[in-house]
């Protein structure tokens, strides 16, 4: 039962994924062809309403459900380091047709060959905890 919040938020996600379309291969070519607005739309919708949510617990003094505040912690400064994890992710999305939550979202709806994308990308993330420490910073 303390997974059910997760769960439900989860699947409302996947919900918004697939009547949004943000999960279809055709949709996210159509936007790196620059031949439709459509994922354009969705990206900066939600690049402003996570802004608008950062300002207003920066603004509001929000505190977590434990009652701790939230904290922003800078980001690490170096433009070869997001450089080359930008380019990493941005080829494993054009090679893959999909990013990690989409990736779900399509499994579900049966496209059955995002298994391997989705287990190649798990088995990425834990050779990056792996080496993480031995990466240039």
């Amino acid at each position: 039962m303390r997974f059910l919040k997760y769960l439900i938020v989860g699947t409302f996600f996947g919900i918004l994924m697939a009547k949004s379309e943000a999960f279809s291969w055709y949709r996210i070519q159509e936007m790196f062809r620059f031949q439709a607005f459509h994922m354009y739309g969705i990206i900066g919708t939600a690049v402003v309403v996570g802004a608008l949510g950062v300002f207003v617990i920066k603004k509001l003094k929000i505190k977590d459900i434990h009652g701790k505040p939230i904290e922003f912690q800078p980001k690490e400064r170096g433009f070869y380091r997001y450089f080359i994890g930008g380019t990493l992710f941005g080829l494993g999305w054009a090679l893959g047709g999909s990013c990690p939550g989409p990736m779900v979202v399509s499994i579900g709806y049966g496209v059955l060959p995002m298994i391997i994308v989705f287990l190649f990308a798990v088995v990425g993330t834990f050779a990056y905890g792996e080496l993480r420490d031995r990466l240039p910073h």
